[in-house]
């Protein structure tokens, strides 16, 4: 019998932050913790970027989130702007329409921005490759870990054989069927959502045959939606009927039986055709000691409101600056304890938002369609379209100095002002400030304000206070005075001040 070699010790990494999955959410968050000066490995399963569409929009705080990441200007041009959501019933009727525009919004970015996901992975991938901070080890399948109080070993099948990484927190950004949510036992909760669509996404060859706008038919015999995306492309999705198998739904004949009321033939090339499942699920902790959950790992959500991608972006803003400062200040591990109260209620809106939009166009029963369309019709009469951007509840409690004017409210961007100030977080005061927190102070006079001065002072004065000072995710943690607003962010931190 032939004796086996045996295996070599697994090699070892040390790092501030390991990310598992290296989907958008995970290479921003490696990013964003890169721009702190923290080390960061992202952990992919795949060999390259997945090539297809997935994900079709992202709105201004994404956008705003990819500033701070190094990287919105490159997406921004792979975007295009929807500045309509229509819903019409099976005549053409408009039930109900919602006028997003195209202009910036209070972030200083648009409200609506329609994608093509692999064109903004290649641009992050690019971005973490030139990071000195952070690299991406691709192939690495995630085995298992072992948590403690001081941090995270992890191990993971590679090409080279096992390799493992000790870090001082693991973030879990794999997906739906998260590999970090399952080894940490951490249940995942069905919130009673499960419709399958077939999807159908395009090259665009001749635009002025297309809708210039998001469309959503709120048809019995099937319903349908038709919209924009980013990059030259163009996105179909047909909803399964109980007769419907996803094989038959994938067929080339079936295919262009659903095409043909559109009259697209020869203006879009067929890139892809797949049945997906549209679902809805939070995880019941995003958090277990030094292992975190984000993006689809700690919740799901169908794509009506197109808030799923933001949502994951938005988990690791939340997390990178406090990750900072609890390595690199020394701040209370505590602050984390303030991830899932401060996200949670946040995406528990988005997803009962994109539910009861599914619901209202995932309606198949004639009678009930048209008790539907009277409805909505009634209520625009009523009430007229929808305008401006999607707005979610502000942060509630968590890291906010609780009961002051606008705090849990996202700062207001002038101009580049988020460049100016750069990551982390910043005081801005009417007078000359300084301290001992790891924050940036800055004066309302200072010459790198000159071009942001009045609004901001209008804007300090609008809400009676004489400072702000905003956290590294650009939300407010209080208006005040300045002196009193760096101790109590100084308190919350752990921090003396």
């Amino acid at each position: 019998m032939r004796a086996e070699p045996m295996s070599a010790a697994p090699m070892t990494s040390e790092v501030d932050i390991l990310i598992v999955g290296g989907g958008p959410v995970g290479m921003t968050g490696a990013l964003l913790l890169a721009k702190h000066g923290l080390s960061v490995v992202v952990a992919e399963r795949e060999a390259g970027i997945y090539p297809l569409p997935r994900a079709a929009h992202i709105d201004h705080e994404a956008m705003r989130i990819f500033q701070t990441a190094g990287v919105a200007d490159d997406v921004l041009a792979t975007t295009r702007k929807a500045g309509r959501y229509d819903f019409l019933n099976a005549a053409g009727d408009v039930l109900m329409r919602i006028e997003t525009g195209i202009g910036d919004t209070s972030s200083g970015w648009p409200a609506s921005n329609m994608i093509h996901q692999p064109s903004i992975e290649g641009i992050l991938n690019d971005a973490v490759a030139a990071s000195p901070n952070a690299e991406v080890r691709r192939l690495w399948a995630l085995v298992n870990f072992t948590a403690t109080d001081e941090g995270v070993t992890a191990h993971f099948d590679t090409p080279e054989g096992r390799q493992e990484i000790n870090a001082k927190y693991l973030l879990g950004c794999d997906g739906a069927n998260s590999t970090t949510r399952n080894l940490a036992n951490i249940e995942n909760d069905d919130l009673d959502f499960n419709e399958s669509w077939l999807v159908i996404d395009t090259i665009v060859k001749d635009r002025s045959r297309l809708p210039d706008c998001n469309l959503q038919i709120c048809d019995p015999v099937r319903p349908t939606t038709c919209v924009l995306m980013g990059n030259g492309r163009h996105r179909w999705e047909f909803m399964l009927l109980p007769e419907d198998t996803a094989e038959h739904m994938q067929k080339p004949e079936t295919i262009e039986t659903l095409m043909a009321p559109w009259k697209v033939g020869g203006a879009v090339e067929i890139e892809r055709a797949a049945v997906y499942q549209f679902a809805a699920a939070l995880a019941k902790n995003w958090r277990q000691g030094r292992v975190l959950l984000a993006g689809d790992a700690a919740h799901l959500m169908p794509p009506f409101a197109g808030q799923g991608l933001c949502s994951g972006l938005r988990d690791v803003d939340n997390l990178a600056w406090k990750l900072a400062m609890i390595i690199q200040h020394d701040a209370d591990e505590v602050l984390l304890d303030s991830y899932q109260p401060e996200r949670e209620p946040h995406v528990r809106a988005v997803i009962d938002l994109a539910i009861m939009m599914g619901q209202m166009v995932c309606v198949s029963d004639p009678e009930a369609a048209a008790v539907r369309d009277a409805d909505l019709m009634a209520q625009r009469e009523q009430n007229g379209d929808a305008h401006g951007a999607m707005t979610f509840p502000p942060l509630l409690t968590g890291t906010i100095l609780e009961g002051s004017a606008q705090a849990g409210m996202l700062f207001p961007q002038v101009g580049r002002l988020d460049d100016i100030m750069g990551p982390g977080a910043w005081l801005i005061a009417k007078g000359d400030l300084s301290g001992g927190l790891p924050i940036q102070y800055i004066s309302l006079d200072d010459e790198r304000l000159k071009a942001a001065q009045d609004d901001i002072e209008g804007w300090l004065d609008a809400h009676q206070a004489e400072a702000v000072l905003v956290r590294g995710d650009k939300y407010i943690f209080g208006t005040g005075e300045g002196e009193q607003l760096a101790t109590a962010f100084g308190h919350a931190l752990g921090l003396a001040h």
